[in-house]
């Protein structure tokens, strides 16, 4: 009977280790916090929310048109101390999750805004 050799099955999985360490990527995604709300949970103010409408190509805040990069400079400029501004987020259809992250990104460096993003179901 012959002996099986087990250097070549050892050289194959260190091969296969290799190969596997050198094609991963050990990034660390980012998290975007998100919170829920009761169904019809809005708090009464005397700030009237603004509504915006997520686009595939761009993004309307009260029907103006504009690049998702310059939504944050639209928004900004509200006082220190005030209470959050309600932001209503509507979808159109087509909308992938990944433009959803972008546009939740985009928001969590505006100070002040409350997103809310409304069921399209």
């Amino acid at each position: 009977m012959r002996r099986l050799s087990m250097t070549s099955l050892i050289d194959v999985i260190f091969l296969l280790l290799l190969f596997f360490m050198l094609s991963s990527t050990f990034s660390k995604f980012s998290e975007v916090e998100l919170s829920a709300a009761a169904d019809g949970a809005v708090e009464a103010r005397d700030i009237p929310p603004l509504f915006l409408q997520l686009r595939a190509d761009d993004v309307r805040l009260n029907g103006d048109a504009m690049p998702l990069e310059g939504l944050s400079a639209a928004l900004k400029g509200r006082p220190k101390g005030a209470a959050p501004q309600s932001l209503l987020i509507a979808m159109r259809d087509g909308i992938t999750s990944q433009r959803l992250t972008d546009l939740l990104v985009v928001l969590r460096s505006v100070p002040g805004i409350a997103p809310t993003v409304l069921d399209g179901g």
